[in-house]
């Protein structure tokens, strides 16, 4: 897979995928630019080179063409100030005068394509739009990895109407990342699982059983393993059409050699709430009315000794609801963990929303070897599954 270091864009019209899904508020500024600011290296190539840049996403989900708050004319000046470069702005994605606006640029120049998704033929991976769209440029640049799991016509659909495709530096850096995980991984090597459902988690936790040497199960899903080992959970959330899989998840880990981490302890609500009554049970043992919030101490303080022994992590999903101050002791002990393991030598990697959100809110994202945007084309590569913007690239 070829990708922007390797290219030279000099004479160039790069037509370059991103994922510039970010928040706006009321008044349409953005509260969060870390996509953004992670493509500044590509589009910094693309120039240096004496290229020029033809920029397009999709914002939001527009469900009946074009809508205001999900107008990409917002980023216009924020793009600006982060490029250092006046960024111009095509008011349709296709068409005439988009042609128009990207025939007319100079090398080192930046034009914005409005979002994709007013066209509902971008999702569908509409050929006939793909094809319109690669009218705009010389070679199709895709770095938009949160979106490489969606065979879309701006991430997948379009590689074919190119003979020069290229992976941009955030592609590139998820992909590597993600393979020392899958293909790399020193041992011992610690997986840790977090989130409410075992169904969301399934197939990365059975294509890590031939992978990892230590699972750690927390989060909601650990109940389901529970209440399927007769244990009483209360009211905590689980899935009892699960509890065959969970068993099965068991048995399969222990004919491979893998050691599966469940919590010992539980720290338990009488309500849904960070006022709520609370207290620490141990597994298998909470009351009825009661539901499991947070791992408790003695989970942690094991949890974190597994952590600390290994020289590969990887961290999906949260150990309990951490949005509440009153249950983020266990989300924020692994953070820990996985820092000091990280500053150990381990290589560490966390992907899922959750687990980035964790990471952020308590200060250790520069602690860890690799925060992953990618969301649900992450958990999708994990689980072995072949995605469409990245095949694209390759075909």
């Amino acid at each position: 897979m070829q990708t922007v270091s390797t290219f030279n864009f000099a004479g160039k019209k790069a037509l370059v995928r991103v994922d510039f899904n970010v928040p706006l508020n009321e008044r349409f500024e953005i509260t969060d630019d870390t996509r953004i600011k992670a493509t500044i290296p590509t589009i910094q190539k693309i120039i240096h080179d004496g290229g020029s840049v033809i920029l397009m996403s999709h914002l939001g989900r527009p469900k009946d063409g074009p809508i205001e708050k999900y107008s990409l004319r917002h980023l216009v000046t924020p793009l600006s100030i982060v490029f250092g470069v006046k960024v111009k702005f095509a008011p349709d994605c296709i068409g005439e005068e988009a042609i128009r606006l990207a025939s007319e640029l100079k090398a080192g120049e930046i034009l914005l394509l409005e979002n994709l998704r007013f066209y509902k033929e971008e999702e569908k991976g509409d050929e006939a739009f793909a094809e319109k769209l690669s009218k705009l440029g010389d070679v199709w640049v895709n770095d938009a990895f949160g979106t490489a799991h969606r065979a879309h016509a701006s991430t997948a659909v379009i590689g074919q109407f190119f003979s020069e495709k290229v992976a941009g530096f955030v592609m590139q850096a998820e992909i590597e990342n993600a393979q020392k995980i899958l293909e790399y991984a020193e041992r011992p090597f610690t997986a840790i699982m977090g989130g409410s459902k075992i169904s969301d988690k399934i197939l990365i936790i059975e294509n890590l059983l031939d992978r990892a040497t230590d699972i750690i199960i927390g989060g909601g899903m650990a109940y389901t393993f529970f209440k399927a080992q007769g244990g009483k959970i209360g009211k905590s959330i689980h899935e009892d059409d699960r509890m065959p899989l969970a068993l099965e998840i068991l048995a399969k880990a222990k004919a491979k050699g893998v050691n599966i981490h469940l919590p010992v302890d539980n720290v338990v609500a009488d309500d849904f709430s960070n006022t709520a009554n609370t207290q620490t049970c141990a597994s298998g043992e909470i009351p009825d009315g009661w539901e499991g919030l947070d791992v408790g101490e003695k989970s942690r303080e094991q949890f974190a000794k597994v952590i600390l022994a290994s020289k590969t992590i990887l961290w999906n999903g949260p150990m309990g609801v951490f949005e509440m101050e009153n249950f983020q002791a266990g989300t924020k002990a692994i953070a820990v963990a996985v820092a000091e393991a990280t500053q150990n030598g381990a290589f560490s990697l966390v992907g899922g929303g959750d687990s980035v959100s964790a990471v952020n809110q308590f200060g250790f994202n520069d602690k860890v070897s690799y925060v992953s945007t990618g969301g649900g084309a992450m958990l999708e590569y994990f689980e072995g599954k072949t995605l469409p913007g990245i095949a694209a690239i390759k075909g």
